[in-house]
Protein backbone atom coordinates (compact mmCIF):
# COMPACT_ATOMS: atom_id res chain seq x y z
CA UNK A 1 0.00 0.00 0.00
CA UNK A 2 1.63 3.00 -0.80
CA UNK A 3 -0.95 5.67 0.54
CA UNK A 4 -0.87 7.48 3.48
CA UNK A 5 -1.81 5.79 6.79
CA UNK A 6 -5.10 7.64 8.31
CA UNK A 7 -3.47 9.47 11.19
CA UNK A 8 -1.00 10.98 8.23
CA UNK A 9 -4.07 11.80 5.95
CA UNK A 10 -4.83 15.71 5.61
CA UNK A 11 -7.19 16.08 2.29
CA UNK A 12 -9.89 13.98 1.40
CA UNK A 13 -8.23 12.95 -1.64
CA UNK A 14 -5.48 11.19 0.72
CA UNK A 15 -8.24 9.61 2.55
CA UNK A 16 -10.06 8.09 -0.43
CA UNK A 17 -6.76 6.53 -1.92
CA UNK A 18 -6.31 5.22 1.35
CA UNK A 19 -9.91 3.42 1.24
CA UNK A 20 -9.53 2.45 -2.48
CA UNK A 21 -5.79 0.91 -1.27
CA UNK A 22 -7.28 -0.87 1.32
CA UNK A 23 -10.31 -2.14 -0.57
CA UNK A 24 -7.72 -4.12 -2.85
CA UNK A 25 -6.17 -4.99 0.27
CA UNK A 26 -9.03 -6.95 1.54
CA UNK A 27 -9.97 -8.40 -1.89
CA UNK A 28 -6.73 -9.78 -2.07
CA UNK A 29 -7.59 -11.55 1.83
CA UNK A 30 -10.86 -12.75 0.39
CA UNK A 31 -9.10 -14.30 -2.15
CA UNK A 32 -7.19 -16.04 -0.38
CA UNK A 33 -9.91 -16.58 2.21
CA UNK A 34 -12.00 -18.33 -0.87
CA UNK A 35 -9.21 -20.44 -2.09
CA UNK A 36 -9.37 -22.15 1.96
CA UNK A 37 -12.72 -22.80 1.13
CA UNK A 38 -11.43 -24.74 -2.43
CA UNK A 39 -9.40 -26.76 -0.46
CA UNK A 40 -11.83 -27.53 1.77
CA UNK A 41 -14.25 -28.52 -0.52
CA UNK A 42 -11.46 -30.69 -2.03
CA UNK A 43 -10.43 -32.06 1.77
CA UNK A 44 -13.89 -32.83 2.87
CA UNK A 45 -15.46 -36.27 1.82
CA UNK A 46 -18.80 -35.57 2.13
CA UNK A 47 -20.98 -32.57 1.15
CA UNK A 48 -22.83 -32.26 4.97
CA UNK A 49 -19.62 -31.52 6.95
CA UNK A 50 -19.69 -28.15 4.58
CA UNK A 51 -21.80 -26.95 6.93
CA UNK A 52 -20.66 -26.85 10.74
CA UNK A 53 -22.70 -24.52 12.71
CA UNK A 54 -20.03 -25.09 15.89
CA UNK A 55 -17.33 -23.72 13.81
CA UNK A 56 -19.66 -20.75 12.39
CA UNK A 57 -20.19 -19.40 15.51
CA UNK A 58 -16.40 -19.73 16.94
CA UNK A 59 -15.61 -17.82 13.41
CA UNK A 60 -18.46 -14.92 14.51
CA UNK A 61 -17.43 -15.10 17.90
CA UNK A 62 -13.45 -14.46 17.45
CA UNK A 63 -14.32 -11.41 14.94
CA UNK A 64 -16.53 -10.07 17.31
CA UNK A 65 -14.25 -10.17 19.93
CA UNK A 66 -11.27 -8.61 17.98
CA UNK A 67 -13.60 -6.21 16.50
CA UNK A 68 -14.62 -5.16 20.60
CA UNK A 69 -10.94 -5.29 21.20
CA UNK A 70 -9.69 -2.81 18.38
CA UNK A 71 -12.58 -0.31 19.30
CA UNK A 72 -14.60 -1.17 16.26
CA UNK A 73 -18.18 -1.89 15.67
CA UNK A 74 -18.56 -4.98 17.04
CA UNK A 75 -22.27 -5.92 16.56
CA UNK A 76 -21.77 -4.88 12.94
CA UNK A 77 -18.90 -6.63 12.64
CA UNK A 78 -20.38 -9.90 13.68
CA UNK A 79 -23.17 -9.54 10.73
CA UNK A 80 -20.37 -8.85 8.36
CA UNK A 81 -18.77 -11.79 9.63
CA UNK A 82 -22.13 -13.89 9.53
CA UNK A 83 -22.71 -13.20 5.76
CA UNK A 84 -19.12 -14.01 5.24
CA UNK A 85 -18.84 -17.18 6.70
CA UNK A 86 -22.67 -18.10 4.88
CA UNK A 87 -20.92 -16.51 1.47
CA UNK A 88 -18.00 -19.21 2.20
CA UNK A 89 -20.44 -21.75 3.03
CA UNK A 90 -22.23 -21.17 -0.25
CA UNK A 91 -19.25 -21.17 -2.35
CA UNK A 92 -17.55 -24.47 -0.96
CA UNK A 93 -20.88 -25.83 -1.53
CA UNK A 94 -20.47 -25.16 -5.20
CA UNK A 95 -17.20 -25.87 -5.25
CA UNK A 96 -18.10 -29.39 -3.44
CA UNK A 97 -20.54 -30.21 -6.20
CA UNK A 98 -18.25 -29.61 -9.16
CA UNK A 99 -15.82 -31.89 -7.96
CA UNK A 100 -18.30 -34.83 -8.01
Amino acid sequence: MNCKLPEDCMTMGEVREGVDATDRELMALLDRRYGYMRAAARIKKDREAVRDEARKRAVVYAATRDAEDRGLPSHELAAIWDALVESSIAYELVEWDRRT
